[in-house]
């Protein structure tokens, strides 16, 4: 697992939990040229992440200018507490990978902390499972606030695009909605098949030599590490059962449609899904095939927020995002690259929210 890695810049990130996200962070940071550290609660981890090349080390430097927390969700809001009062400086970024938001996020109100988390994994565990390309093209969620520093926002957007990620921006309630269904329920599905499957293999042992595509497919993230579900499933838990709930009686529904034998029912409920199968977000971009929108905002809390947030809303990837001048008079200029096929109806969108908005090149 040794990687060599050509530094082509002093900036430092410290990773705290080099578990397969943190480690997989830390070697994404690597390759793009960052100098990382990191540490965990195993001293055996720390050794063999040094050894391997994943982290240069466990202590970070005053200087560091990026901390990402990558322990289990009950843990983040300390250890982001302790960071925030051990470093001062305000070029400081502090952001996690937690897959629930609200308490974390309603708890931390420094604007150096912006709360995230990557839509990634594998079935593999812990850091002999990690890889550097991990979030190549994976959805990285962003939960900014109204306190949310604009310079915080963009300078981490861009150190997620470094690594590969597709980043969003959504409220953090909103995101444990919203997750609950995109991927908490999915994992408890995915265990309860493959659970179904085994007891059944007990008396038809060939049944599992039959699971073909589609079971080993939608059972595949039954093989992840079941130690970190629980915390995350109890956080979430008000956003997950009102979904179980929902998904019982769809599947009752099915139940009554097969045994009235109610082809139309069937066939439609399968064809919407085909459909919205198809339609899932996943077009590749090339350099040409991007709008530049520079967008003015007042300098008020909240308004970096409303643009992506809107973004996000309407599916319009922000490929990349900056600064171009300081928000610290009465106007900001965001320039914004997205999807030029988005850009029309993007702007429209913002120019319902009395946002200025030319598009450039």
């Amino acid at each position: 697992m040794h990687r060599t890695f050509v530094m082509t810049s002093a900036r430092h990130a410290h990773v705290v939990g080099l578990g397969l996200i943190g480690a997989s962070l830390a070697l994404s940071l690597r390759e793009a040229g960052w100098r990382v550290t990191g540490n965990d609660l195993d001293p055996e981890v720390v050794t063999l992440a040094t050894t391997s090349g994943v982290i240069e080390g466990d202590s970070p430097d005053p200087s560091v200018t990026l901390i990402a927390i990558a322990t289990p969700a009950g843990a983040v809001i300390d250890v982001a507490r302790d960071y925030l009062e051990r470093f001062s400086h305000p070029d400081l970024i502090i952001t996690d990978v937690a897959g629930v938001k609200s308490a974390i996020v309603q708890s931390i109100s420094d604007r150096r902390f912006l709360g995230g988390h990557p839509m990634a994994g594998s079935e593999l565990r812990g850091l002999k499972g990690a890889r550097s390309d991990l979030f190549q093209g994976c959805t990285w969620v962003l939960t900014p606030t109204l306190e949310t520093s604009p310079d915080v926002y963009t300078r981490l957007h861009g150190h997620l695009r470094e690594v590969g990620a597709n980043v969003v921006a959504v409220s953090s309630s909103d995101h444990d909605r919203l997750v609950a269904l995109a991927s908490h329920v999915p994992h408890l599905l995915a265990g309860a098949l493959m659970n179904q499957a085994a007891d059944a293999a007990q008396e038809d042992a060939v049944l599992l030599q039959l699971a073909a595509g589609g079971f080993r497919d939608m059972t595949r993230i039954a093989a992840g590490d079941p130690a970190i579900w629980p915390d995350i499933l109890f956080e979430n838990r008000e956003a997950v059962s009102a979904t179980l709930k929902l998904l019982e009686a769809r599947l009752s529904g099915l139940r009554d449609a097969l045994e009235a034998r109610d082809r139309d029912s069937l066939e439609a409920s399968l064809t919407s899904a085909a459909l919205a199968r198809r339609q899932l977000p996943g077009r590749a971009l090339s350099f040409e095939d991007m709008a530049y929108l520079r967008v003015l905002i007042a300098d008020r809390p909240g308004s970096l927020a409303r643009v992506t947030m809107t973004a996000s809303e309407m599916l319009v990837n922000i490929y990349d995002i900056e600064i171009a001048h300081s928000v610290e008079g009465n106007k900001g200029s965001l320039l914004l690259a997205v999807d030029a096929l988005q850009a029309t109806r993007f702007m429209s969108a913002l120019h319902a929210q009395d946002f200025e908005v030319v598009r450039e090149g």
